[in-house]
């Protein structure tokens, strides 16, 4: 409760505007000729890699539920947010002020429900009358599919949980959950058909139209399993994320246990290690966490 109160009370000395403001004058600062080398050197491009990373870092840090995390990681994205637009604006493309004014102007357009006298009576119809103010008032051409809306470059998991999204929408979707479980059914039958499980993974020889007959039909298998994640409105990043780290607590845990009895982390000792994975998922399910195991 304490750590809370710090955060909230954290800044409250200065008024939001206040507080962009020194942020700005800190930019251009470090931009300056008397700045930093490095942050002079930075370029829109260079800021790419650490604009994705940093909102991953971010999300991580909400799906911990950490709110001094949030803020701080929130404070990493203002920062290459207000970095990137003033770069724009020392090379007179256009303001850090104008950018902010753009998304203003932007969300009072696309919000004529709160800001004017348009009545709607759900979600989804301010959903289609964004959509429509797109294309009617912002001048957008209209997709030629309405596919066309998913942005190819997020990451790939996410694009077809975009597409499925879209597809449903438009009634192209399964009545119920029992199609999507077949349908996963199917796939993984149709991976099994196309490499043999027999072999193992050194002894197997795919030749390059078989491994690219498996990596379809894998493709076919990850791409239902996301679509059952979007039926029972799961979203399947942040299920993996969950995933990935239990998987990471367990793993370490089987480190530390084999390491505390003398043994070798290698295939010759699996059935060791197995034991081990199990009183990890055990105590993880008594909720006293597997790395508390002693």
């Amino acid at each position: 409760m304490e750590k809370e109160e710090s955060s909230a009370s954290a800044g409250a000395d200065m008024t939001a505007s206040e507080a962009f403001k020194a942020l700005y004058d800190t930019v251009v600062t470090l931009r300056g000729p008397n700045g930093c080398n490095w942050d002079r050197e930075q370029t829109p491009s260079t800021l790419r890699g650490a604009l994705i990373e940093e909102t991953y870092e971010c999300i991580e840090a909400i799906d911990e539920n950490d709110t001094e995390h949030i803020a701080e990681e929130l404070g990493d994205l203002f920062l290459l947010v207000t970095m990137l637009s003033y770069m724009h604006e020392q090379k007179n493309s256009f303001s850090v002020a104008c950018v902010l004014e753009k998304i203003n102007e932007k969300l009072i357009r696309r919000h004529p429900h709160v800001f004017g006298d348009l009545k709607v009576k759900d979600v989804a119809e301010i959903l289609d009358n964004w959509t429509a103010i797109k294309v009617q008032k912002e001048g957008r051409k209209p997709k030629d599919s309405i596919l066309d809306d998913v942005r190819q470059g997020i990451p790939p998991m996410d694009v077809s949980h975009a597409l499925q999204k879209k597809a449903a929408k438009a009634g192209f979707d399964w009545p119920d959950m029992n199609g999507v479980a077949e349908k996963i059914k199917e796939e993984l039958d149709e991976v099994q058909a196309a490499a043999d499980f027999g072999l193992p993974p050194k002894e197997a020889s795919l030749q390059n139209g078989e491994a690219h007959k498996l990596e379809e039909e894998l493709g076919d298998l990850l791409f239902s399993v996301i679509n059952l994640c979007r039926f029972l409105k799961v979203d399947p990043s942040v299920a993996l994320r969950r995933t990935n780290s239990k998987f990471v607590e367990r793993f370490k845990y089987v480190e530390k246990k084999m390491k505390e009895t003398g043994n070798e982390m290698k295939k010759e000792n699996l059935e060791l290690m197995d034991k081990f994975w199990t009183l990890a998922k055990t105590q993880s399910a008594l909720g006293e966490g597997a790395g508390n195991v002693s």
